[in-house]
């Protein structure tokens, strides 16, 4: 799956194709789509792996939820890439990054009330997203990180009730530090 993403030769497709390298060999787009759906659902379903919230526990987050699909999972990308013109962290500066993102995550899990929470959640989603550390798989793996912050503060999030046609474009406007939509996505998804 790379539809949508801007990388040229890019070494995570096969040769002349937007299609990602996978574990099946799968070269036709829509069947790749579909077995990564299916898989990434039942991981979903299963518990997540345990940690300190850290970059390093964020990344088997990532390696639980695509072990199936790609030899990469869990590993940060390697190669430049944006969406809609919007260019992603350098992979070159990722762990950095991640580091210094990681290191605000505290204000969140220490939150005193629901919007204080929602506020921190808010910012630290829209950074990750902005590094997008992963060649694919970003936002899947973000959900799923963030409700176990959530229950982990005792903010739990029901990303099950995520309205796609309302939440993206709040991810999207929090690139350009718009947090306003995304703040009000978060809010409804409260338990």
């Amino acid at each position: 799956m790379s539809a949508g993403y801007d990388v040229f030769d890019d070494p995570y497709c096969y040769k002349g194709t937007t299609t990602l390298k996978n574990k099946l060999g799968l070269r036709d787009l829509a069947l790749l789509e579909s077995f990564e759906l299916e898989m990434t659902t039942l991981r979903a379903s299963e518990a997540l792996p345990l940690g300190k919230c850290d970059p390093q526990h964020y990344r088997r987050v990532h390696h639980h939820m695509f072990q199936d699909i790609y030899r990469w999972a869990g590993k940060y990308r390697t190669v430049r890439t944006s969406k809609a013109g919007n260019p992603f962290c350098y992979p070159e500066y990722i762990e950095r990054e991640m580091d210094r993102l990681f290191a605000t995550l505290g204000q969140s899990l220490a939150a005193e009330n629901s919007e204080q929470f929602i506020h921190h959640a808010a910012q630290f989603l829209a950074e990750l997203n902005a590094i997008h550390p992963f060649r694919e798989g970003n936002g899947r793996a973000q959900l799923a990180f963030m409700s176990m912050i959530g229950e982990r503060a005792g903010f739990p999030l029901n990303f099950a009730a995520v309205q796609r046609d309302s939440f993206l474009p709040a991810m999207i406007a929090s690139y350009t530090g718009a947090l306003g939509p995304l703040t009000a996505e978060l809010r409804s998804l409260l338990s």
